[in-house]
């Protein structure tokens, strides 16, 4: 055998062997036993637990629907939770704060859309800055759009009492009322995780 072809095979033997390294521990010392893959949940004990029927006093209303959420989006419930607390509201608030924003945004901070814009409208709430909701940096500060629509539901006279469609619907003013109805068992869902985190 030639000196290249030698070291051609020394080479892919020594891939071989590798790979099998990399691709996981020998069998030695195995009992054959099925090993348990599941995640173990943690609990923490210091944070207690949300009370989940003051999430949803009324039920949700009609069919609900449910998006995966980004690193991003998650980032803005805890946003809308944080500006909740700091409003001293209480978890609600935060689910009527959360299931609009979902309806309005899908919990994304947008800017102008260009041709796709609802006239002005942007951030997390589709706020309008000629409807008087702030300035377009304002509004597309979560923080600050949260205050501003939290401010707003605070002033509806019984919106505890109310589902979350007609509390948001008093707010937003939308064209189409009915559609945060869709948004609350997600947003209670939502609220429910990252209340205490």
């Amino acid at each position: 055998m030639n000196t290249i072809m030698r070291k051609s095979v020394l080479g892919i033997a020594g891939l071989a062997f590798a790979g099998g390294l990399a691709a996981g521990p020998l069998n030695h010392g195995t009992t054959g036993e099925p090993v348990d893959t599941n995640p173990i949940a943690f609990v923490q004990a210091d944070k207690p637990a949300v009370d989940t029927a003051k999430l949803v006093p009324h039920g949700v209303q009609g069919e609900q629907s449910r998006i995966e959420l980004s690193d991003e989006q998650v980032g803005n419930v805890r946003a809308i939770i944080a500006a909740t607390k700091k409003a001293g509201m209480d978890e609600r608030a935060a689910v009527v704060a959360v299931g609009t924003a979902l309806q309005e945004s899908k919990l994304e901070n947008l800017g102008h859309l260009g041709d796709r814009n609802d006239h002005d409208s942007q951030g997390l709430f589709q706020q309008r800055p000629s409807s008087g909701w702030g300035t377009v940096e304002q509004i597309t500060d979560p923080e600050y759009a949260t205050t501003a629509f939290l401010t707003g539901l605070k002033q509806v006279d019984g919106w505890q009492d109310m589902p979350l469609t007609r509390a948001a619907q008093t707010v937003q003013v939308s064209a189409y009322p009915d559609h945060y109805a869709q948004w609350e068992q997600q947003a209670a869902d939502l609220v429910a995780q990252h209340w205490n985190s």
